[in-house]
C-alpha cells in the first residue's frame, strides 16, 4: 500500500503541466539542449519512467511546450472600427510578449502551431483578419507564416540574447564583439561604427519590437490587394 500512496503521489507532483513548466524552465536557464527526459526525471528525484507516463518521448514533450506557449497568448479583444491592419499588429503583438518570455524554446512554436487547438484559434483570428483585408487563402496563408517567421526571428535573434550562458562567459563575448568593431576604421565604416552597440545589445527592446511589427504591418499593408 506504500508504495501505491507512493506512485500516486509522484503522478500528482509530475502532471502534465508540472513537466511542461519546469521544461520550459530548465531550457530558459540552459538552452533547449539541455531539454531531455532524463535530464527533467533526475531535476525531479524520479525515474525517467514517471515522465514517459504523460509524454512518450521527447517531440511529444516539445509538442506540450508548444502548446503551453501558445495557451498562454492573450488575443486583444475585438474592436468593431479597429482597421484590420492594427488589429493584425495586436494579433502578433500578444503572441510576440509570451515568445520572448521564453526564447529558448520560441522556435518550437513555428511548426506546431497548428497542433493544438489554441493555436488553431490564433491562426484563425489572424487569417481571417487578412481574408477581410482582401487576400486569398493561399495569399493570407503565405503572409500568417511569414508573420509568425518574424516574430520568432526578432525573438531568437535579438542583439546581445544568449540563452543558456554563463553571465562571466556572456560579459567576454560581448567585450570581444565590441572590441572588434572598435578596432574597424571610422573613415572607412563610418555607419558600421556609429551602429556599433545596436549590433551587440538591444539597448531599447520595445522600440526594437515596435518597428519590427511596424515593418511587417506596414510591408502588408503595401502589398494589400485593392478592391
Amino acid at each position: 500500500m506504500a508504495r501505491r500512496r507512493s506512485d500516486t503521489a509522484v503522478k500528482e507532483r509530475l502532471s502534465r503541466e508540472r513537466i511542461v513548466e519546469c521544461a520550459i524552465a530548465l531550457a530558459d536557464a540552459e538552452g533547449l539542449e539541455a531539454v531531455t527526459i532524463r535530464r527533467l526525471a533526475q531535476d525531479q528525484g524520479v525515474t525517467p519512467m514517471a515522465l514517459y507516463w504523460h509524454f512518450k518521448d521527447k517531440e511529444l514533450l516539445l509538442d506540450g511546450v508548444a502548446e503551453k506557449l501558445l495557451a498562454d497568448v492573450v488575443l486583444p479583444a475585438r474592436t468593431p472600427d479597429e482597421p484590420w491592419y492594427l488589429e493584425l499588429r495586436g494579433v502578433l503583438s500578444a503572441l510576440l510578449v509570451v515568445l520572448d518570455a521564453h526564447p529558448a524554446v520560441a522556435e518550437l512554436v513555428e511548426i506546431r502551431v497548428l497542433l493544438s487547438e489554441r493555436g488553431m484559434e490564433i491562426a484563425e483570428h489572424a487569417l481571417g483578419l487578412l481574408r477581410d483585408a482582401g487576400f486569398s487563402a493561399e495569399q493570407a496563408a503565405q503572409l500568417a507564416g511569414h508573420a509568425l517567421h518574424s516574430i520568432i526571428s526578432m525573438v531568437t535573434r535579438k542583439p546581445g540574447l544568449m540563452v543558456g550562458e554563463e553571465p562571466a562567459l556572456r560579459e567576454e563575448r560581448l567585450r570581444l564583439k565590441k572590441s572588434a568593431f572598435a578596432a574597424l576604421s571610422p573613415e572607412r565604416f563610418p555607419n558600421v561604427v556609429a551602429s556599433a552597440d545596436a549590433f551587440t545589445v538591444c539597448g531599447d527592446e520595445p522600440a526594437y519590437f515596435a518597428l519590427g511589427l511596424d515593418l511587417f504591418i506596414e510591408g502588408v499593408r503595401g502589398i494589400q490587394p485593392r478592391t
